[in-house]
């Protein structure tokens, strides 16, 4: 069973730092993907950033050059750094996987496997 896990949320004022953290357990493929979603209240869930299988990365155009996704050796954990966060960026960060996602990954249907989710704050 495919466990996903979130942590390092918080509260922060514009212009800081956080990094968010998540760990996959139970994947027994080397062959995925993973990525971060957000959600803030009344809005969408909307695609943050992702890692492919290939190491390639890709970013919202809202967080390019402030946020940056990466994976630990073991390729089922993931980080999101988050520099210069602004109040917009606040939001419940959500962890995914998925056996693939290629160009499709913001879509969050192609994802598998959902985290429970770690609130980031941003105030002004």
């Amino acid at each position: 069973q495919v466990q996903v896990a979130e942590s390092g949320g918080g509260s922060v004022q514009a212009g800081g730092s956080l990094r968010v953290s998540c760990a996959a357990s139970g994947w027994t493929s080397s062959w995925f993907c993973m990525g971060w979603f957000r959600q803030a209240p009344g809005k969408e869930r909307e695609g943050v950033a992702a890692i492919d299988s290939d190491g390639s990365t890709r970013y919202a155009d809202s967080v390019k050059g402030r946020f940056t996704i990466s994976q630990g050796n073991a390729k089922n954990t993931l980080y999101l750094q988050m520099n210069n966060l602004q109040p917009e960026d606040t939001a419940m960060y959500y962890c995914a996987a998925a056996w693939a996602c290629g160009a499709s990954w913001a879509v969050s249907n192609v994802y598998n496997y959902w985290g429970q989710g770690t609130q980031v704050t941003v105030s002004s």
